[in-house]
């Protein structure tokens, strides 16, 4: 399958007139524009009219435009230019405000910025965050409240993560109304493009833009100056873009940005903000249609047409990020530049919409680009991924799959939660539940058509049997069995036994006859007794109730102290060559099932390539462990999940087991046959 990019807020794509811009540029208009002869004069032409036609989109009037390498070093070079004239102010004896306002949801670079120039500055103002509203516009009520002591206030066009449209018009009313001297900058960034701006109209001192945001490539922007601002330069040395950014300028970016800037004028290129509208419309009615109950974080009113951004109960960001990578449809968490920090959103966080929705977010977005064809095919496959999910039990659903046997590992904050299903019997035992993964528990119960048996826990519970009653009340269940009196439950053939330990019997270890024992929090070292005892045995894995990343052990590795084979790792480049010496390997996909099921599975140089969640691993080892020398790789989307997978395997005695370094990503990205048998 074709790739669809929908994080165009991150960055986009080139356009090709850039790309060819670009390449003549370096080609034939390479010379530098502070030379004086004939080629440096054509360099400078054509970096003189990139610049005029930026200011007529812009309407920049009297305004300065210089070009630099994008929004960060134009927010740093705004930002030290308000500073530095903030401080001469005060040298003179002249009154300056004492904070620093900020929106609450600005990019970080912005109040990183300001802490950083003012601490070097000696200034010692102090770094307010401005509120937001529900709607993530800035709270003009406490902008009045405030505005009278700024000495710089930042804003933001357009958010980069909800594509909320702040009021601008509205803020410099007040900072007219109130006679305010602070300086303004608007982070102009998501605007360029999709907001009509004609800045010499207004009252903002500094504008940021970035040009990879927008069809350019990455490292070229401008900074627009209003005319009678105050300006310090960044940079100084060779006295380039008049004094105001010294750096031989960068000519191909500049080409680049100015076929970009060509293709807004021409009004022929990009989509009408119509055509975007309508297209939002055709994605929110296929996100509904596939995700039931989903949320969207923004006003549809005051935002962007080509950004959304939503939440669907029950499902965290990443399942659903590595949901859309698997149907190859790139959506993002957030902002791209802390989307690896998994934290939650904290431009959704000041808008105050519940914890759930800023935690597990994802932001789709596209560029005026995009064509109808594409908005379809991205239809297609997000609907795509709603029958993934349905398939998967994470999402209700008319059919429901049949009963399958497995030992499930589910993980929330480093706490395990396992779920014992039995396919004959239809019925299910949950260990160790809990709180949050309650809804989880529940639907796949619902979904499979599962009698929940019994709810145990190795250890009396810290929230005292809440994440247990709340799983009863989820289930609208009065009660559920219990392990008898014996200390055992049949559950289909096998029996689940309990087994008091630890001090004072505290402590309970579940057995599923000698396949499995779940320890809960006990050490493993303390089984040894049931070894002796025959209740167990070498090869039985033990499932913790805490989440350290091993997935699971053996009472073996216990035993024996084993040392774990060291790393194995394959590149997507070598793995076809891997394959044909190991005819035998067997190549393990262990995303979820829902991932798989988003995609199109198929053979990959003659080997199968089998499913085996992560969750589900443990109830696999037992089988690969009987044959340590057969070559497993496991792969996943990026190569963390097959690392832990690998790591597991080499720990519990499997010399063989490698992973694919990179993941389906590497594959994707190296046009690896691996990325379409995935």
């Amino acid at each position: 399958m074709k790739e669809i990019y929908l994080d165009s807020n991150a960055t986009t794509c080139v356009l090709p007139a850039a790309v060819a811009a670009a390449r003549q540029a370096m080609e034939q208009g390479y010379g530098n524009p502070s030379s004086t002869h004939a080629t440096g004069l054509q360099a400078k032409a054509m970096m003189d009219g990139v610049r005029q036609r930026a200011s007529r989109l812009l309407g920049v009037g009297d305004g300065r435009l210089m070009f630099n390498s994008g929004a960060t070093e134009g927010i740093q070079t705004a930002v030290l230019s308000a500073l530095c004239a903030l401080r001469e102010r005060r040298v003179a004896g002249k009154r300056i405000g004492s904070l620093l306002l900020y929106g609450a949801t600005e990019h970080k670079a912005v109040p990183e910025s300001l802490a950083h120039w003012n601490r070097l500055l000696g200034l010692n103002l102090e770094v307010h965050k401005l509120p937001v509203d529900a709607q993530g516009r800035h709270d003009l009520q406490a902008l009045d409240a405030l505005i009278g002591d700024a000495a710089m206030l930042c804003t933001m066009a357009a958010n980069n993560e909800t594509g909320v449209i702040s009021d601008l018009s509205a803020i410099a009313q007040l900072l007219q109304e109130r006679g305010a001297d602070a300086y303004w900058m608007v982070d102009c960034v998501q605007a360029l493009g999709k907001l009509k701006l004609n800045l010499a109209a207004t009252r903002i001192d500094y504008a940021p833009f970035s040009g990879h945001k927008l069809y350019a490539p990455k490292g070229i922007g401008m900074l627009y100056v209003r005319a009678g601002a105050p300006f310090t330069p960044l940079m100084m040395g060779g006295g380039q873009e008049a004094g105001l950014r010294s750096g031989t300028e960068n000519m191909a970016g500049i080409a680049a940005l100015g076929a970009v800037l060509a293709a807004l004028e021409d009004g022929k290129t990009f989509r009408s903000h119509a055509d975007l509208a309508i297209f939002r419309e055709q994605l929110v009615a296929s996100l509904e249609r596939a995700f039931p109950g989903i949320v969207f974080n923004m006003p549809f009113a005051l935002s962007l047409p080509t950004t959304l951004n939503f939440s669907v109960p029950g499902l965290s960001s990443k399942e659903l990020l590595d949901l859309f990578d698997a149907a190859r449809v790139r959506v993002s968490s957030g902002s791209a530049c802390s989307a690896a920090k998994a934290l939650p959103s904290y431009v959704l966080e000041a808008m105050h919409v519940p914890q759930w929705r800023a935690s597990s977010a994802i932001r789709l977005s596209f560029g005026p680009l995009i064509d109808a064809a594409t908005i379809a095919a991205a239809c297609a496959r997000i609907e795509r991924c709603g029958e993934a999910l349905r398939s998967s039990c994470l999402l209700p659903s008319a059919l429901a799959p049949s009963p399958q046997d497995g030992v499930i590992q589910l993980s929330v904050d480093g706490q395990c939660t396992w779920l014992l299903s039995d396919a004959a019997s239809a019925s299910c035992v949950v260990i160790d539940p809990a709180a949050a993964l309650v809804p989880r528990l529940a639907a796949f119960i619902r979904c499979q058509h599962l009698a929940l048996r019994a709810i145990v826990h190795t250890a009396a519970p810290a929230d005292h049997g809440a994440a247990r009653l709340a799983l009863l009340q989820e289930l609208a269940i009065e009660q559920v069995g219990r392990i008898d009196i014996d200390g055992e439950l049949e559950l289909g053939q096998q029996r689940l036994r309990r087994i008091e330990c630890g001090q004072d019997h505290a402590a309970h270890v579940y057995l599923l006859g000698q396949h499995f024992a779940f320890i809960g929090s006990l050490a493993p070292e303390a089984l040894m007794p049931l070894l002796d005892a025959a209740l167990v045995t070498p090869d039985t894995v033990l499932c913790a109730a805490c989440d350290d990343g091993s997935i699971c052990s053996t009472v073996r590795t216990v035993q024996d102290g084993l040392v774990p084979a060291a790393e194995l790792q394959l590149d997507a480049a070598g793995l076809p060559a891997f394959l044909r010496q190991h005819p035998d390997a067997i190549l393990v996909d262990v995303r979820e099932a829902y991932e798989h099921a988003a995609c199109a599975g198929t053979v990959f140089e003659g080997c199968a390539v089998h499913s085996v969640p992560l969750s589900r691993l443990a109830g696999q080892v037992a089988a690969w462990l009987q044959q340590p020398q057969r070559p497993l790789v496991f792969f996943c989307r990026s190569g963390n999940r097959s690392a832990r997978a690998a790591a597991c395997l080499r720990r519990l005695g499997h010399a063989a087991a490698w992973q694919l370094n990179g993941g389906m990503a590497m594959a994707e990205a190296t046009h690896h046959p691996l990325a379409i048998a995935a």
